[in-house]
């Protein structure tokens, strides 16, 4: 038997194999062409586009965050901060909403000594209430400052993009109750999906790109200031974080 011919029925078993295996995860009446569709269709990918230029600093996103997933008072999954920049008459004020990155490289999972931080098919992190033992390793590791303990579980808390909603086909609750659009929440492997359109047709940025972790989170019209930017030297600048404790930027 030549190389070439035994080679390509090694490819021919394999992919059979492969039929095999989708067709016994997806179902025992499904057809070949369900089964080959469930080994080629690319997993979905969660996330989310902020447009900066939308946002008002209304907090509406903020509030239906803490009545959705009963977020303590003081702690927060989703938060806006203000960005105060420049003198009289050539002042600015920026609004930037803040949660969890969905990181497609999480520092906070690499750290977690239980596996309690995980990352689902879908791409979007998790924390196991019942696994997690509240060491706070995963809320120093995060560059992002997202994370938070739960005063009430005693286990770390933050933004899962409101799974139960999702689980019944809705939106986030910060994406439902933005009165104007900022936010857009959908599939970043589908190149047809609202999302993927517009992060692909408008110049967008991540927070901290410098830190490796590949964000999930695009903004459009970011402006990532601070006091000690140095590109704005001798230039008043003021963040207000709306949180419980400053944020490390």
């Amino acid at each position: 038997m030549s190389k070439k011919l035994k080679t390509t029925q090694q490819s021919r078993r394999g992919f059979l194999k492969g039929v095999g295996a989708a067709a016994a995860a997806v179902g025992a009446s499904a057809t070949p062409v369900q089964a080959v569709a469930a080994i080629t269709e690319p997993k979905k990918r969660y996330g989310m586009l902020i447009d900066t230029r939308r946002c008002v600093g209304c907090h509406a996103c903020s509030v239906s965050c803490r009545s959705e997933n009963n977020v303590p008072e003081g702690k927060h999954r989703s938060w806006v901060e203000y960005t105060e920049k420049g003198t009289f008459p050539n002042a600015t004020l920026h609004f930037l909403p803040r949660l969890c990155n969905q990181c497609s490289d999480p520092q906070c999972v690499s750290v977690c000594p239980t596996n309690a931080t995980h990352i689902r098919d879908d791409g979007i992190i998790t924390v196991d209430a019942d696994v997690c033992i509240g060491c706070k390793y995963c809320i120093h590791a995060c560059p992002y400052d997202a994370r938070f303990l739960n005063p009430e579980t005693g286990a770390v808390d933050k933004c899962d993009f409101c799974l139960d909603r999702l689980e019944q086909g809705k939106e986030p609750a910060c994406v439902a109750t933005c009165f104007n659009r900022a936010r857009i929440f959908g599939d970043l492997n589908d190149p047809d999906s609202t999302i993927s359109r517009m992060v692909a047709s408008n110049a967008v940025s991540v927070l901290r790109p410098g830190m490796g972790t590949l964000p999930n989170v695009f903004y459009i019209g970011l402006d990532y200031a601070d006091e000690h930017d140095i590109r704005f030297p001798r230039q008043y600048i003021r963040v207000t974080t709306h949180r419980d404790e400053n944020i490390r930027r």
